[in-house]
């Protein structure tokens, strides 16, 4: 008569591939997790609403950025941030803010994979490039700053 383990023995031999194989993807992915840190959460991200608590004027903007750059001088030489108030958000390294730009370019209709910094989304609209950027700062300070007539 057989003993068990001599049993279990003969079965895990015949069975060497199919552990072999196990092992190797148990490998495989433990190499992929460390090499590209938190993929699932990264993919994820992009199903999830945008952050709702973020609302009205919205500009997005990248580190090293040359056209964004020019928006942020015309901002601090217009005294913008003191007319009227607007959330800044900066994109680099910051997979949720870039979610809530791809959110932002797909509500007017365009690829977020083609949309560039400067982005300004007004509440309703999108507005490309640091010029168009520049002008819609323009119009809105005239438009908060301009003081009604009063008659006399």
């Amino acid at each position: 008569m057989k003993k068990p383990t001599s049993a279990l023995l003969s079965w895990l031999q015949k069975n060497r591939l199919f552990f072999l194989v196990i092992a190797a993807l148990v490998f495989l992915e433990g190499v992929l997790f460390f090499a590209y840190g938190d993929v699932p959460g990264t993919v994820a991200s992009y199903f999830k609403t945008s952050d709702t608590s973020i609302s009205g004027i919205i500009l997005f903007k990248e580190a090293g950025c040359a056209p964004c750059a020019k928006v942020d001088d015309f901002i601090k030489n217009s005294n913008i941030e003191q007319i009227f108030a607007f959330t800044t958000l900066e994109i680099s390294g910051s997979s949720k803010n870039v979610t809530i730009l791809a959110d932002k370019a797909q509500i007017c209709g365009l690829n977020p994979s083609d949309v560039g910094v400067p982005f300004l989304w007004d509440g309703q609209h999108c507005v490309l490039g640091y010029v168009d950027v520049i002008h819609f700062f323009e119009e809105k300070i005239k438009s908060v700053t301009q003081k009604p007539l009063i008659d006399s």
